[in-house]
């Protein structure tokens, strides 16, 4: 049905409950001509008289009753349900869904939001790890989460972690047996341990920038895994070179169990953010959720 034809139908209850234009228009906030222009227009397109008119007072019509009888616990529902909408804005309430990857779901998500379901528990959360760049809104997700660089342009942004840096290691059994790489092209001659990408199909290129200079490599090596804690426990098993976040990394290095390498080449880059479609409505729980993981470093 037109737009047009559903206010009209509004315009209709409104007088009829009224039985008198100029209330009916004044609730309406429109003129009582331009109200009496809808509901002529009304009954010649349905084909049939629904107000009795006089200089004194408005009635419906025996079928304006019947009319005004079937419409009127429609449009309250309708009214019902707009309102409950109403509450979900100004409550914390609803489940919020976020796809992210599980180095921010441990390290960011799970630590900052956990006051945050302490403190409003009508707020439901519901993490998906996957490396893959999700279409969030296609797989209806509230948001998702991703390094900076990762994130589309047309999507609001919003920094939650520091500046992120990766690690080249290898374990000290591995370095026994296999020199020290000097430059990151030096890693053409290593047993690198790679990262299929979901979403391409291919593996990760092993990027690196020093001072302004960048250099991608095409690594190979026996190991092609999936999830970086594999990477990282493949690499503390000796069977090559991993390429992680730092962060991933630095307990084995502090202990003694990794060699760090080609540190020099690793500056840092933008950390993780979470994102979200521009023209999103949010909730206030959305909002509380965006104001406990912003990052404020």
């Amino acid at each position: 049905m037109p737009r047009e034809s559903l206010n009209d139908l509004q315009a209709f209850l409104a007088v009829a409950r009224e039985g008198s234009f100029t209330r009916a228009a004044a609730q309406m906030g429109v003129s009582p001509s331009a109200l009496s222009h809808s509901l002529r227009g009304l009954e010649s397109r349905l084909g049939v008289r629904l107000l009795n008119r006089s200089t004194r007072s408005v009635s419906a019509t025996q079928a304006g009753e019947r009319l005004l009888t079937s419409l009127a616990p429609k449009f309250a529902e309708i009214e019902a349900a707009l309102a409950h909408l109403s509450e979900w804005r100004e409550k914390p309430a609803g489940t919020i869904r976020i796809t992210t990857v599980d180095q921010a779901a441990h390290t960011i998500l799970l630590p900052k939001l956990g006051p945050l379901l302490r403190d409003y528990p009508d707020i439901h959360l519901e993490l998906s790890v996957d490396y893959a760049l999700t279409d969030i809104v296609a797989e209806r997700f509230d948001a998702g989460v991703r390094l900076g660089e990762q994130v589309a342009k047309d999507m609001i942004a919003v920094p939650i972690g520091p500046p992120q840096r990766i690690a080249v290691t290898g374990s000290p059994d591995y370095f026994r047996s296999h020199p020290t790489p000097k430059t990151p092209r030096d890693l053409l001659a290593h047993n690198c341990i790679n990262l299929r990408l979901p979403t391409k199909g291919g593996c990760l290129v092993w990027e690196f920038d020093r001072q302004g200079q960048s250099l991608n490599v095409h690594v190979e090596g026996q190991l092609v895994l999936n999830t970086a804690a594999m990477i990282r426990d493949a690499c503390l098993a000796g069977h090559g070179l991993a390429y992680l976040p730092e962060e991933y990394l630095l307990p084995g290095i502090a202990e003694g169990r990794l060699v760090r390498v080609l540190e020099d080449w690793c500056d840092p880059y933008p950390g993780y953010h979470l994102y979200y479609p521009s023209r999103r409505q949010p909730s206030a729980a959305f909002s509380l959720l965006v104001e406990a993981l912003r990052w404020r470093g």
